[in-house]
């Protein structure tokens, strides 16, 4: 019954229909001209960037999240919209870790190189897929790198004429990593001649999420070393530089020329875009110290240029520094302050994830209500629909409209073995979490009545504390305490808020509106 059920639900999902509220950063905080990073909230990790005309497109990484590589629409790099995704439906031949896609415009047309798992033999591969425009349906070529255990994060660069590819390789062998080089057809869709290696990591201290920039007789070679992910993150940017493009690179003697402070755990992966004025702008991902972590891995932007040296730097130094001189002067940054999905339109908004590794949904809409159902992989536990959070310190909201008998309500989702739910299972409220493959009841309780109304509170980004209401007016708080959400989550995803099930037939359940809200 629920094979396919992905490709399913986006045959629903056609027209979006959300709103959003936003509102200016204080100016006490930007001073004029000025903004602050991260500048796309919430977990977007390995962001790539290119320009067409006026107008920048952005994409990152989706890892075991579906849809695959959201897609972001830009005309000052500082405020973006999600737009979509470059994939709508899993490539046939791909199963997970969907990694760094890397956008590329060619020959009037747009290129996306992507990382991703084959399902015959497991191991990372570097796709290609090709689009009329950002905006358009990618069609998909398939695996186009396949060198060794491992091959992710590609990167493409038009040297005169001739293509290269470059991309990590030997991440899962006992030997150092290289960065790798490899001459495209002239379509960008095969390999010819044979692969050079760039860069080795002698030190054995990771490398990866490498691109490449021309000036002045050098080819300069950024990329992010140290650890990407995690708690323990403490990724960086580093720069190689060399007089031909697919030959070996030499380190620059001062490396790093980008790393943490006091504010950012760790940022790196990213890639280049030119301004009309001929500014270069890194756009590149970090982990904010604190509380922020709990956002994920959230897309940073800072000016790069190259010094009387020959090397580039920074524009604001080596520490980063989350406020950026704005890169066009007419520009006000903006940041979300709320997410409303009334579910009255003909489709859910782009911003809706699921996790399809643990998970099938199957959702439609119907009468301003969503109809989830779904369960997962383990046929134990249920389906969740979430979203990225923006913010550390925010409440969700959703009315549950039914009281089916399998539990139905609000989750805090990392996978189908770490997640807490807020829910009803027939007349009664619960709210159950899940870690490690165990279950803990932290509360069970009596509701009469139809419909409920179910809130979720988040601060500092993992603790919550709930509440429920019959008429949306008189809340009712559960006496468990906040609940410590920060195991809820994988090694390079953080959790996320949205909706459950546990209902597997077409009943499903229903659900009035879902709100997610900035708290002060």
């Amino acid at each position: 019954m629920y094979k396919n059920s992905i490709i399913r639900v986006h045959t629903l999902f056609r027209r979006v229909a959300v709103l959003f509220l936003t509102i200016l950063l204080p100016a006490s905080l930007l001073g004029q001209g000025f903004f602050m990073n991260p500048v796309i909230r919430g977990d977007v990790a390995d962001p790539t960037v290119i320009r067409i005309g006026e107008t920048y497109y952005a994409a990152g990484t989706s890892s075991e999240w579906a849809p695959h590589y959201p897609l972001f629409r830009s005309t000052d790099l500082v405020n973006w919209e999600q737009i979509g995704h470059i994939f709508e439906k899993k490539p046939e031949w791909a199963s997970s870790s969907f990694w760094a896609p890397e956008l590329f415009v060619h020959q009037g047309k747009v290129y996306c190189y992507y990382t991703a798992r084959s399902k015959k033999t497991g191991r990372s591969y570097v796709g290609v897929a090709v689009a009329e425009s950002p905006e358009g349906e990618f069609v998909d070529f398939g695996p186009l790198v396949d060198f060794g255990t491992e091959d992710i994060d590609a990167f493409v660069f038009d040297d005169d004429g001739q293509l290269y590819i470059t991309w990590k390789a030997y991440g899962l062998d006992p030997r150092p990593i290289e960065l790798l080089c490899q001459p495209l057809s002239a379509d960008g869709l095969r390999l010819e001649g044979e692969a050079v290696s760039l860069l080795v990591d002698d030190d054995n201290i990771g490398m990866e999420g490498q691109c490449i920039f021309r000036k002045d007789g050098w080819y300069y070679l950024l990329y992010a070393a140290r650890g990407c992910c995690g708690l323990g993150s403490d990724y960086e940017v580093r720069v190689a530089r060399s007089r031909t493009v697919c030959s070996a690179f030499t380190p620059y003697e001062d490396n790093p020329i980008l790393m943490g402070n006091a504010d950012v755990l760790s940022l790196g992966h990213g890639t280049l875009v030119e301004t009309p004025d001929r500014h270069l702008y890194y756009l590149c991902h970090a982990y904010l110290r604190g509380e922020g972590f709990y956002c994920g891995r959230q897309p940073v932007l800072q000016e790069l240029s190259v010094g009387s040296d020959e090397w580039p730097h920074f524009m604001t130094g080596r520490l980063a520094s989350l406020r950026q001189p704005l890169p066009f002067s007419n520009t006000e940054q903006r940041a979300s302050a709320e997410f409303l999905d009334t579910f009255d339109g003909e489709s859910l908004a782009v911003e809706w994830t699921w996790n399809y590794t643990y998970c099938d949904v199957t959702a439609q809409l119907s009468s301003g209500q969503l109809i989830l159902s779904g369960r997962g992989k383990d046929d134990e536990s249920g389906a969740a629909l979430c979203l990225r959070p923006f913010t550390t310190d925010y409440e969700f909201l959703t009315i549950l409209s039914s009281r089916p008998k399998e539990l139905s309500g609000l989750t805090f989702y990392g996978d189908n073995d770490n997640h807490v739910v807020f829910g009803c299972k027939g007349n009664r409220i619960l709210l159950v979490s899940r870690h490690s493959g165990g279950e803990t009841v932290l509360m069970d309780k009596y509701c009469s009545g139809r419909k409920v109304y179910l809130k979720t509170l988040v601060s500092d980004g993992c603790r919550l504390s709930f509440a429920y209401s019959m008429d949306g007016k008189a809340w009712m708080g559960v006496e468990t305490g906040s609940l410590d959400g920060s195991g809820v989550m994988s090694w390079d995803r953080i959790s996320r808020p949205g909706v459950y099930t546990e209902v597997i037939d077409e009943r499903g359940a229903r659900f009035d509106s879902f709100v997610i809200r900035a708290k002060e």
